[in-house]
Order: C-alpha cells, then structure tokens, then sequence
C-alpha cells in the first residue's frame, strides 16, 4: 500500500505508518513524498553565477487568483513594466508580487492583452468584481547574478562567525515560504537549490547534482572553469533528476 503526503507531514510519518498498520493489519506500507523544487543555481569558487534553472511548473504554484470588490484592500503601484503590490496583504497576495492577469486576460506591463490601460480598469468601480491574479515576479539574469555575488560574501562571513574552526559556512537558510540548501565542494563551488520548507535528504539531491555537474560540465572539452555552463547534456540530465525527485521522492535516488 502506498500514499503520497506533502513534505510537511514529515512529523506525523510514524503515527501514520503506526495507525494504518493497526488497523489494517498491512505489515508493508511504503509513503511518497511530494518534493517542490524551485529553482537550482550554481556559483563559482570566485562569487559568480554561472548556471540557474528555474522550475518554472513550481514557480507557476505561487500564483494567487482572487476576486475582488471595489475599492481595493491593497494599494498598487503602477509602473510602464509591471503593476505590483506596495501596501498590504491578502490571502497570499503579499508586497512585491505582481499583478499577472485580469479575468483571465494576461497583463503585459500597465497594459492588458486587448491593450486596455489597467490602472484605469482598476480604478473604476463600474467593472467591478474583478477576478485578480497576483504572483512572485520573475528575476532578470542581472538581479540574479547580483545575488549570487551578494551569498559569496554572506557564506564567508557565517564561516569566521562560527566558533568552529574550518565551519562549512551556511548549508540551511529557512523561511516561512521557502528553503535555501547549500553544498559547497572542496574546491569552493557552491551548489544551491530553493526548495518548499520542510524537505528533508536533500544533501544527497545536492550531492548528486554535484556529480552531474562532475560528469557532464567539466569532462566537456569546450567548457572551461568559472565560465557559465552551457551544456544541453547537463540540462536535461538535471531536469530529469528534478522531475524524479518531484514526482518519487529522495528515497528512490542512490545514495
């Protein structure tokens, strides 16, 4: 008998498999873990980013739709490039998303698809319930590389902070919405996946990008270090790892 569970329900893992068997009198009963991954970014022993993925199946699950009445209950700000939220929160909908769609019709800067200006649609109540759907914005590769150069610095200073000598430096940076994990090889290239909070084994997930990256990006006779990897190869051998994991979970992978 099997199950899937989210990886929230890791503390109650025990008492389910205790109760079912109880009750059921099954002696075998094997639980899969639904795992999200968010993205996976590699950085060089130097600071700089030289490979991102984004899984953006996952990244579309932060999207919020809600439907709203007039006035609005969060205030916008209204740029050529994007509408985005600047005060107050709301089901989700939280400060810095972006505004995504109107009734369904995508949003493309301040403008919708049919090329109806959206402030104006939003600041009249005659339209009024409108169906709003709000998500994280997607970084630009230069805000991207910016935070790979802003972690080198943070890493080195959590290792002199530590009051362990040779201390790993940060391997586990948890919020309320997401989770960073970190592997950083002996020669200093940083290993980086953001994942859903609550996941647990993924420094073995680590470890086997790692051993990707060993067999498909550096054994390239045409990739050179420090460079950005550039390999189809190593992408789909990557995305392949990531849809295993996602749909089997981390148990399944060899150790």
């Amino acid at each position: 008998v099997s199950c899937e569970l989210s990886a929230n329900s890791n503390s109650c893992l025990k008492q389910l498999t205790f109760l079912v068997c109880l009750f059921t009198g099954i002696n075998r009963f094997s639980v899969t873990f639904k795992m999200i991954i968010y993205g996976v970014y590699i950085v060089s022993k130097s600071g700089g980013l030289i490979f991102n993925l984004d899984n953006n199946a996952n990244m579309l699950r932060i999207e919020h739709e809600k439907t709203f009445t007039y006035p609005l209950d969060i205030i916008l700000d209204y740029s050529p490039k994007k509408v985005s939220v600047v005060f107050n929160r709301k089901d989700g909908i939280n400060v810095g998303h972006i505004l995504v769609a109107v009734n369904g019709m995508v949003v493309n800067g301040a403008t919708l698809e049919d090329g109806r200006d959206v402030k104006t649609l939003l600041e009249t109540a005659d339209n009024y319930p409108l169906n709003l759907k709000f998500g994280r914005p997607k970084m630009t590769t230069n805000e991207k590389i910016f935070l790979a150069s802003m972690f080198y610095p943070l890493f080195a200073i959590a290792s002199q902070l530590s009051p362990e000598n040779k201390s790993s430096g940060i391997e586990l940076l948890e919020t309320d919405t997401f989770t960073l994990h970190c592997f950083q090889t002996l020669t200093g290239v940083k290993f980086i996946v953001v994942s859903e909070t609550g996941l647990v084994g993924m420094d073995i997930l680590l470890r086997k990008i790692y051993e990707l990256y060993s067999d498909y990006a550096l054994k390239n006779p045409f990739y050179s270090l420090e460079m950005p990897i550039r390999c189809e190869l190593f992408d789909s051998k990557l995305q392949l790892l990531l849809d295993m994991i996602e749909k089997t979970g981390i148990n399944n992978l060899d150790k």
